[in-house]
């Protein structure tokens, strides 16, 4: 029997502002309510980490900007986050001190980190991990504010989907990743707010991407899951939705509900993946009940197939 991988996958991790204070009076596994148990199960969990790490005041102009203390990276540690993209639209919202001290802390940690680096070279690099025999590569990209491209100052790995050269620079990472590896994941911030589907330039980017050797694309940015798709032997997250944060909720949409995506996958590729329906209540990541269970799972099965990709009554895909 070939040795089997379980990797762990929640969309945007927003631990700042109230989750900051929240953190500190009721305890660093508090924002993951009791899902904790199912993260701490998996081999490895890779998140997108929308939020800075640091003691810096130097804030951006924008509309929001979110940081937690430091110390608040053990609340990482204590789901077993192994990997953090960090390209994405909050990293640098307290100026490069903020990121520079974001990745020391992650450093420290023994988190790894992709998709953000003090140079160009290093935002572009991928993770590469040795878990159960199998060798598994992390890039992390992001479509979202242009102007913190890293270069040779601090800052994140930025791409113009619409710009062929850009997307030529992520196919060749992409390829130049599969000769080393067995199993390729891209996590990828791209998009506007609050879309149900994602965009036709996306989607033939994602397909680009398989077609390049990636086994599965990591997508998040819309606080609100999309559809999947199972398209050749790989698998397309289009959007894996909000984990753990304190927005508000907007009624129609729900941005309080998605889902832990637990992929299995063994030397050859993707065995199976299972979708584990998830509301955010109290600032704390609950398993879903009932109703919501219910809508998550009905509309997660609506929206992927789209791309005639079928999901069981459990949550289930499975590509054998």
């Amino acid at each position: 029997m070939k040795d089997l991988l379980t990797i762990g996958f929640a969309g945007d991790v927003m631990l700042g502002r109230t989750l900051d204070r929240i953190i500190s009076e009721r305890g660093y596994r508090y924002p993951w309510g009791d899902v904790l148990p199912l993260m701490r199960k998996t081999d490895l969990n890779i998140i997108n980490l929308e939020t800075a790490l640091t003691h810096s005041e130097d804030q951006v102009f924008k509309t929001f900007n979110f940081k937690a203390t430091p110390y608040k990276v053990q609340t990482l540690i204590e789901a077993k986050v192994t990997v953090a993209n960090l390209a994405n639209n909050h990293v640098l919202d307290f100026d490069q001190a903020g990121l520079i001290e974001t990745l020391e802390t992650l450093d420290n940690a023994g988190i790894k980190y992709v998709g953000a680096g003090l140079t160009l070279a290093d935002a572009e690099a991928p993770v590469i991990l040795l878990k159960n025999g199998i060798r598994i590569g992390v890039l992390g990209i992001t479509d979202n504010e242009p102007t913190w491209k890293a270069g040779i100052e601090p800052g994140t790995n930025y791409i113009d989907i619409g710009n062929e050269n850009d997307r030529n620079r992520i196919l060749l990472s992409i390829g130049n990743l599969r000769k080393e590896t067995d199993i390729v994941i891209v996590s990828i911030h791209w998009g506007p707010n609050m879309v149900e589907e994602p965009f036709p330039e996306f989607i033939r980017f994602a397909h680009e991407m398989i077609d390049h050797g990636a086994n599965l694309i990591h997508g998040h940015s819309a606080h609100i899951f999309q559809g999947m798709e199972k398209y050749k032997s790989g698998l397309i997250m289009y959007d894996t939705g909000d984990f753990v944060d304190d927005y508000v909720v907007e009624p129609e949409l729900r941005n309080d509900l998605s889902a832990f995506f637990v992929l299995t996958a063994d030397k050859t590729g993707l065995v199976s993946l299972s979708l584990i329906p998830v509301r955010i209540v109290d600032y704390q990541a609950t398993l879903a009940e009932k109703a919501d269970f219910n809508r998550v799972i009905a509309r997660m099965q609506k929206l992927s197939a789209d791309f005639d990709t079928s999901i069981d009554d459990k949550g289930n895909i499975f590509f054998r």
